[in-house]
């Protein structure tokens, strides 16, 4: 079977076409659906270069304060904004959770962001990003869409 330039160029535009409107859809109404909570998030920002560029889109879950560990990428809330970084510490005091946090392309960890000059605290962590053996799981580039639409 031949296929023409033409129709290879028209099958591609409707297979992206449709990806992206999947994306976007996906990214609007999760959260509806799901009580506020949006299982995906967009990246926005270098401070994850390499493992993590602006436009790729990543899988949040909901995890228990024990279950975030060192190595792992977690979204916390900072007044109006989300922040994506990787815990690099775990403290425990007076039973509550914090959360150190760098960017992996920053050097220093978000001090400014930190409570009590301890670190994040659990009530502020939105979730964790899923990674599958220390993987993380991305779609890149199809976020550039939600980037461009705010």
């Amino acid at each position: 079977m031949n296929l023409s330039y033409s129709r290879i160029l028209y099958y591609t535009t409707v297979i992206v076409f449709t990806a992206m409107l999947l994306t976007l859809i996906a990214l609007v109404a999760l959260p509806i659906i799901l009580n506020g909570f949006s299982p995906l998030a967009v990246v926005k920002g270098y401070s994850m270069l390499p493992t993590l560029r602006e436009g790729d889109i990543v899988i949040v879950q909901k995890a228990t304060p024990e279950a975030i560990r060192p190595g792992d990428v977690i979204i916390y809330s900072t007044g109006g904004k989300l922040i994506i970084h990787r815990v690099i510490k775990v403290v425990i005091r007076d039973g509550e959770y914090y959360y150190v946090t760098k960017g992996d392309n920053n050097s220093l960890p978000d001090f400014m962001y930190f409570e009590n000059n301890i670190g994040i605290p659990y009530n502020r962590v939105l979730g964790k990003v899923v990674s599958i053996n220390d993987y993380i799981v991305k779609i890149p580039y199809l976020g550039y869409l939600a980037l461009f639409l705010k």
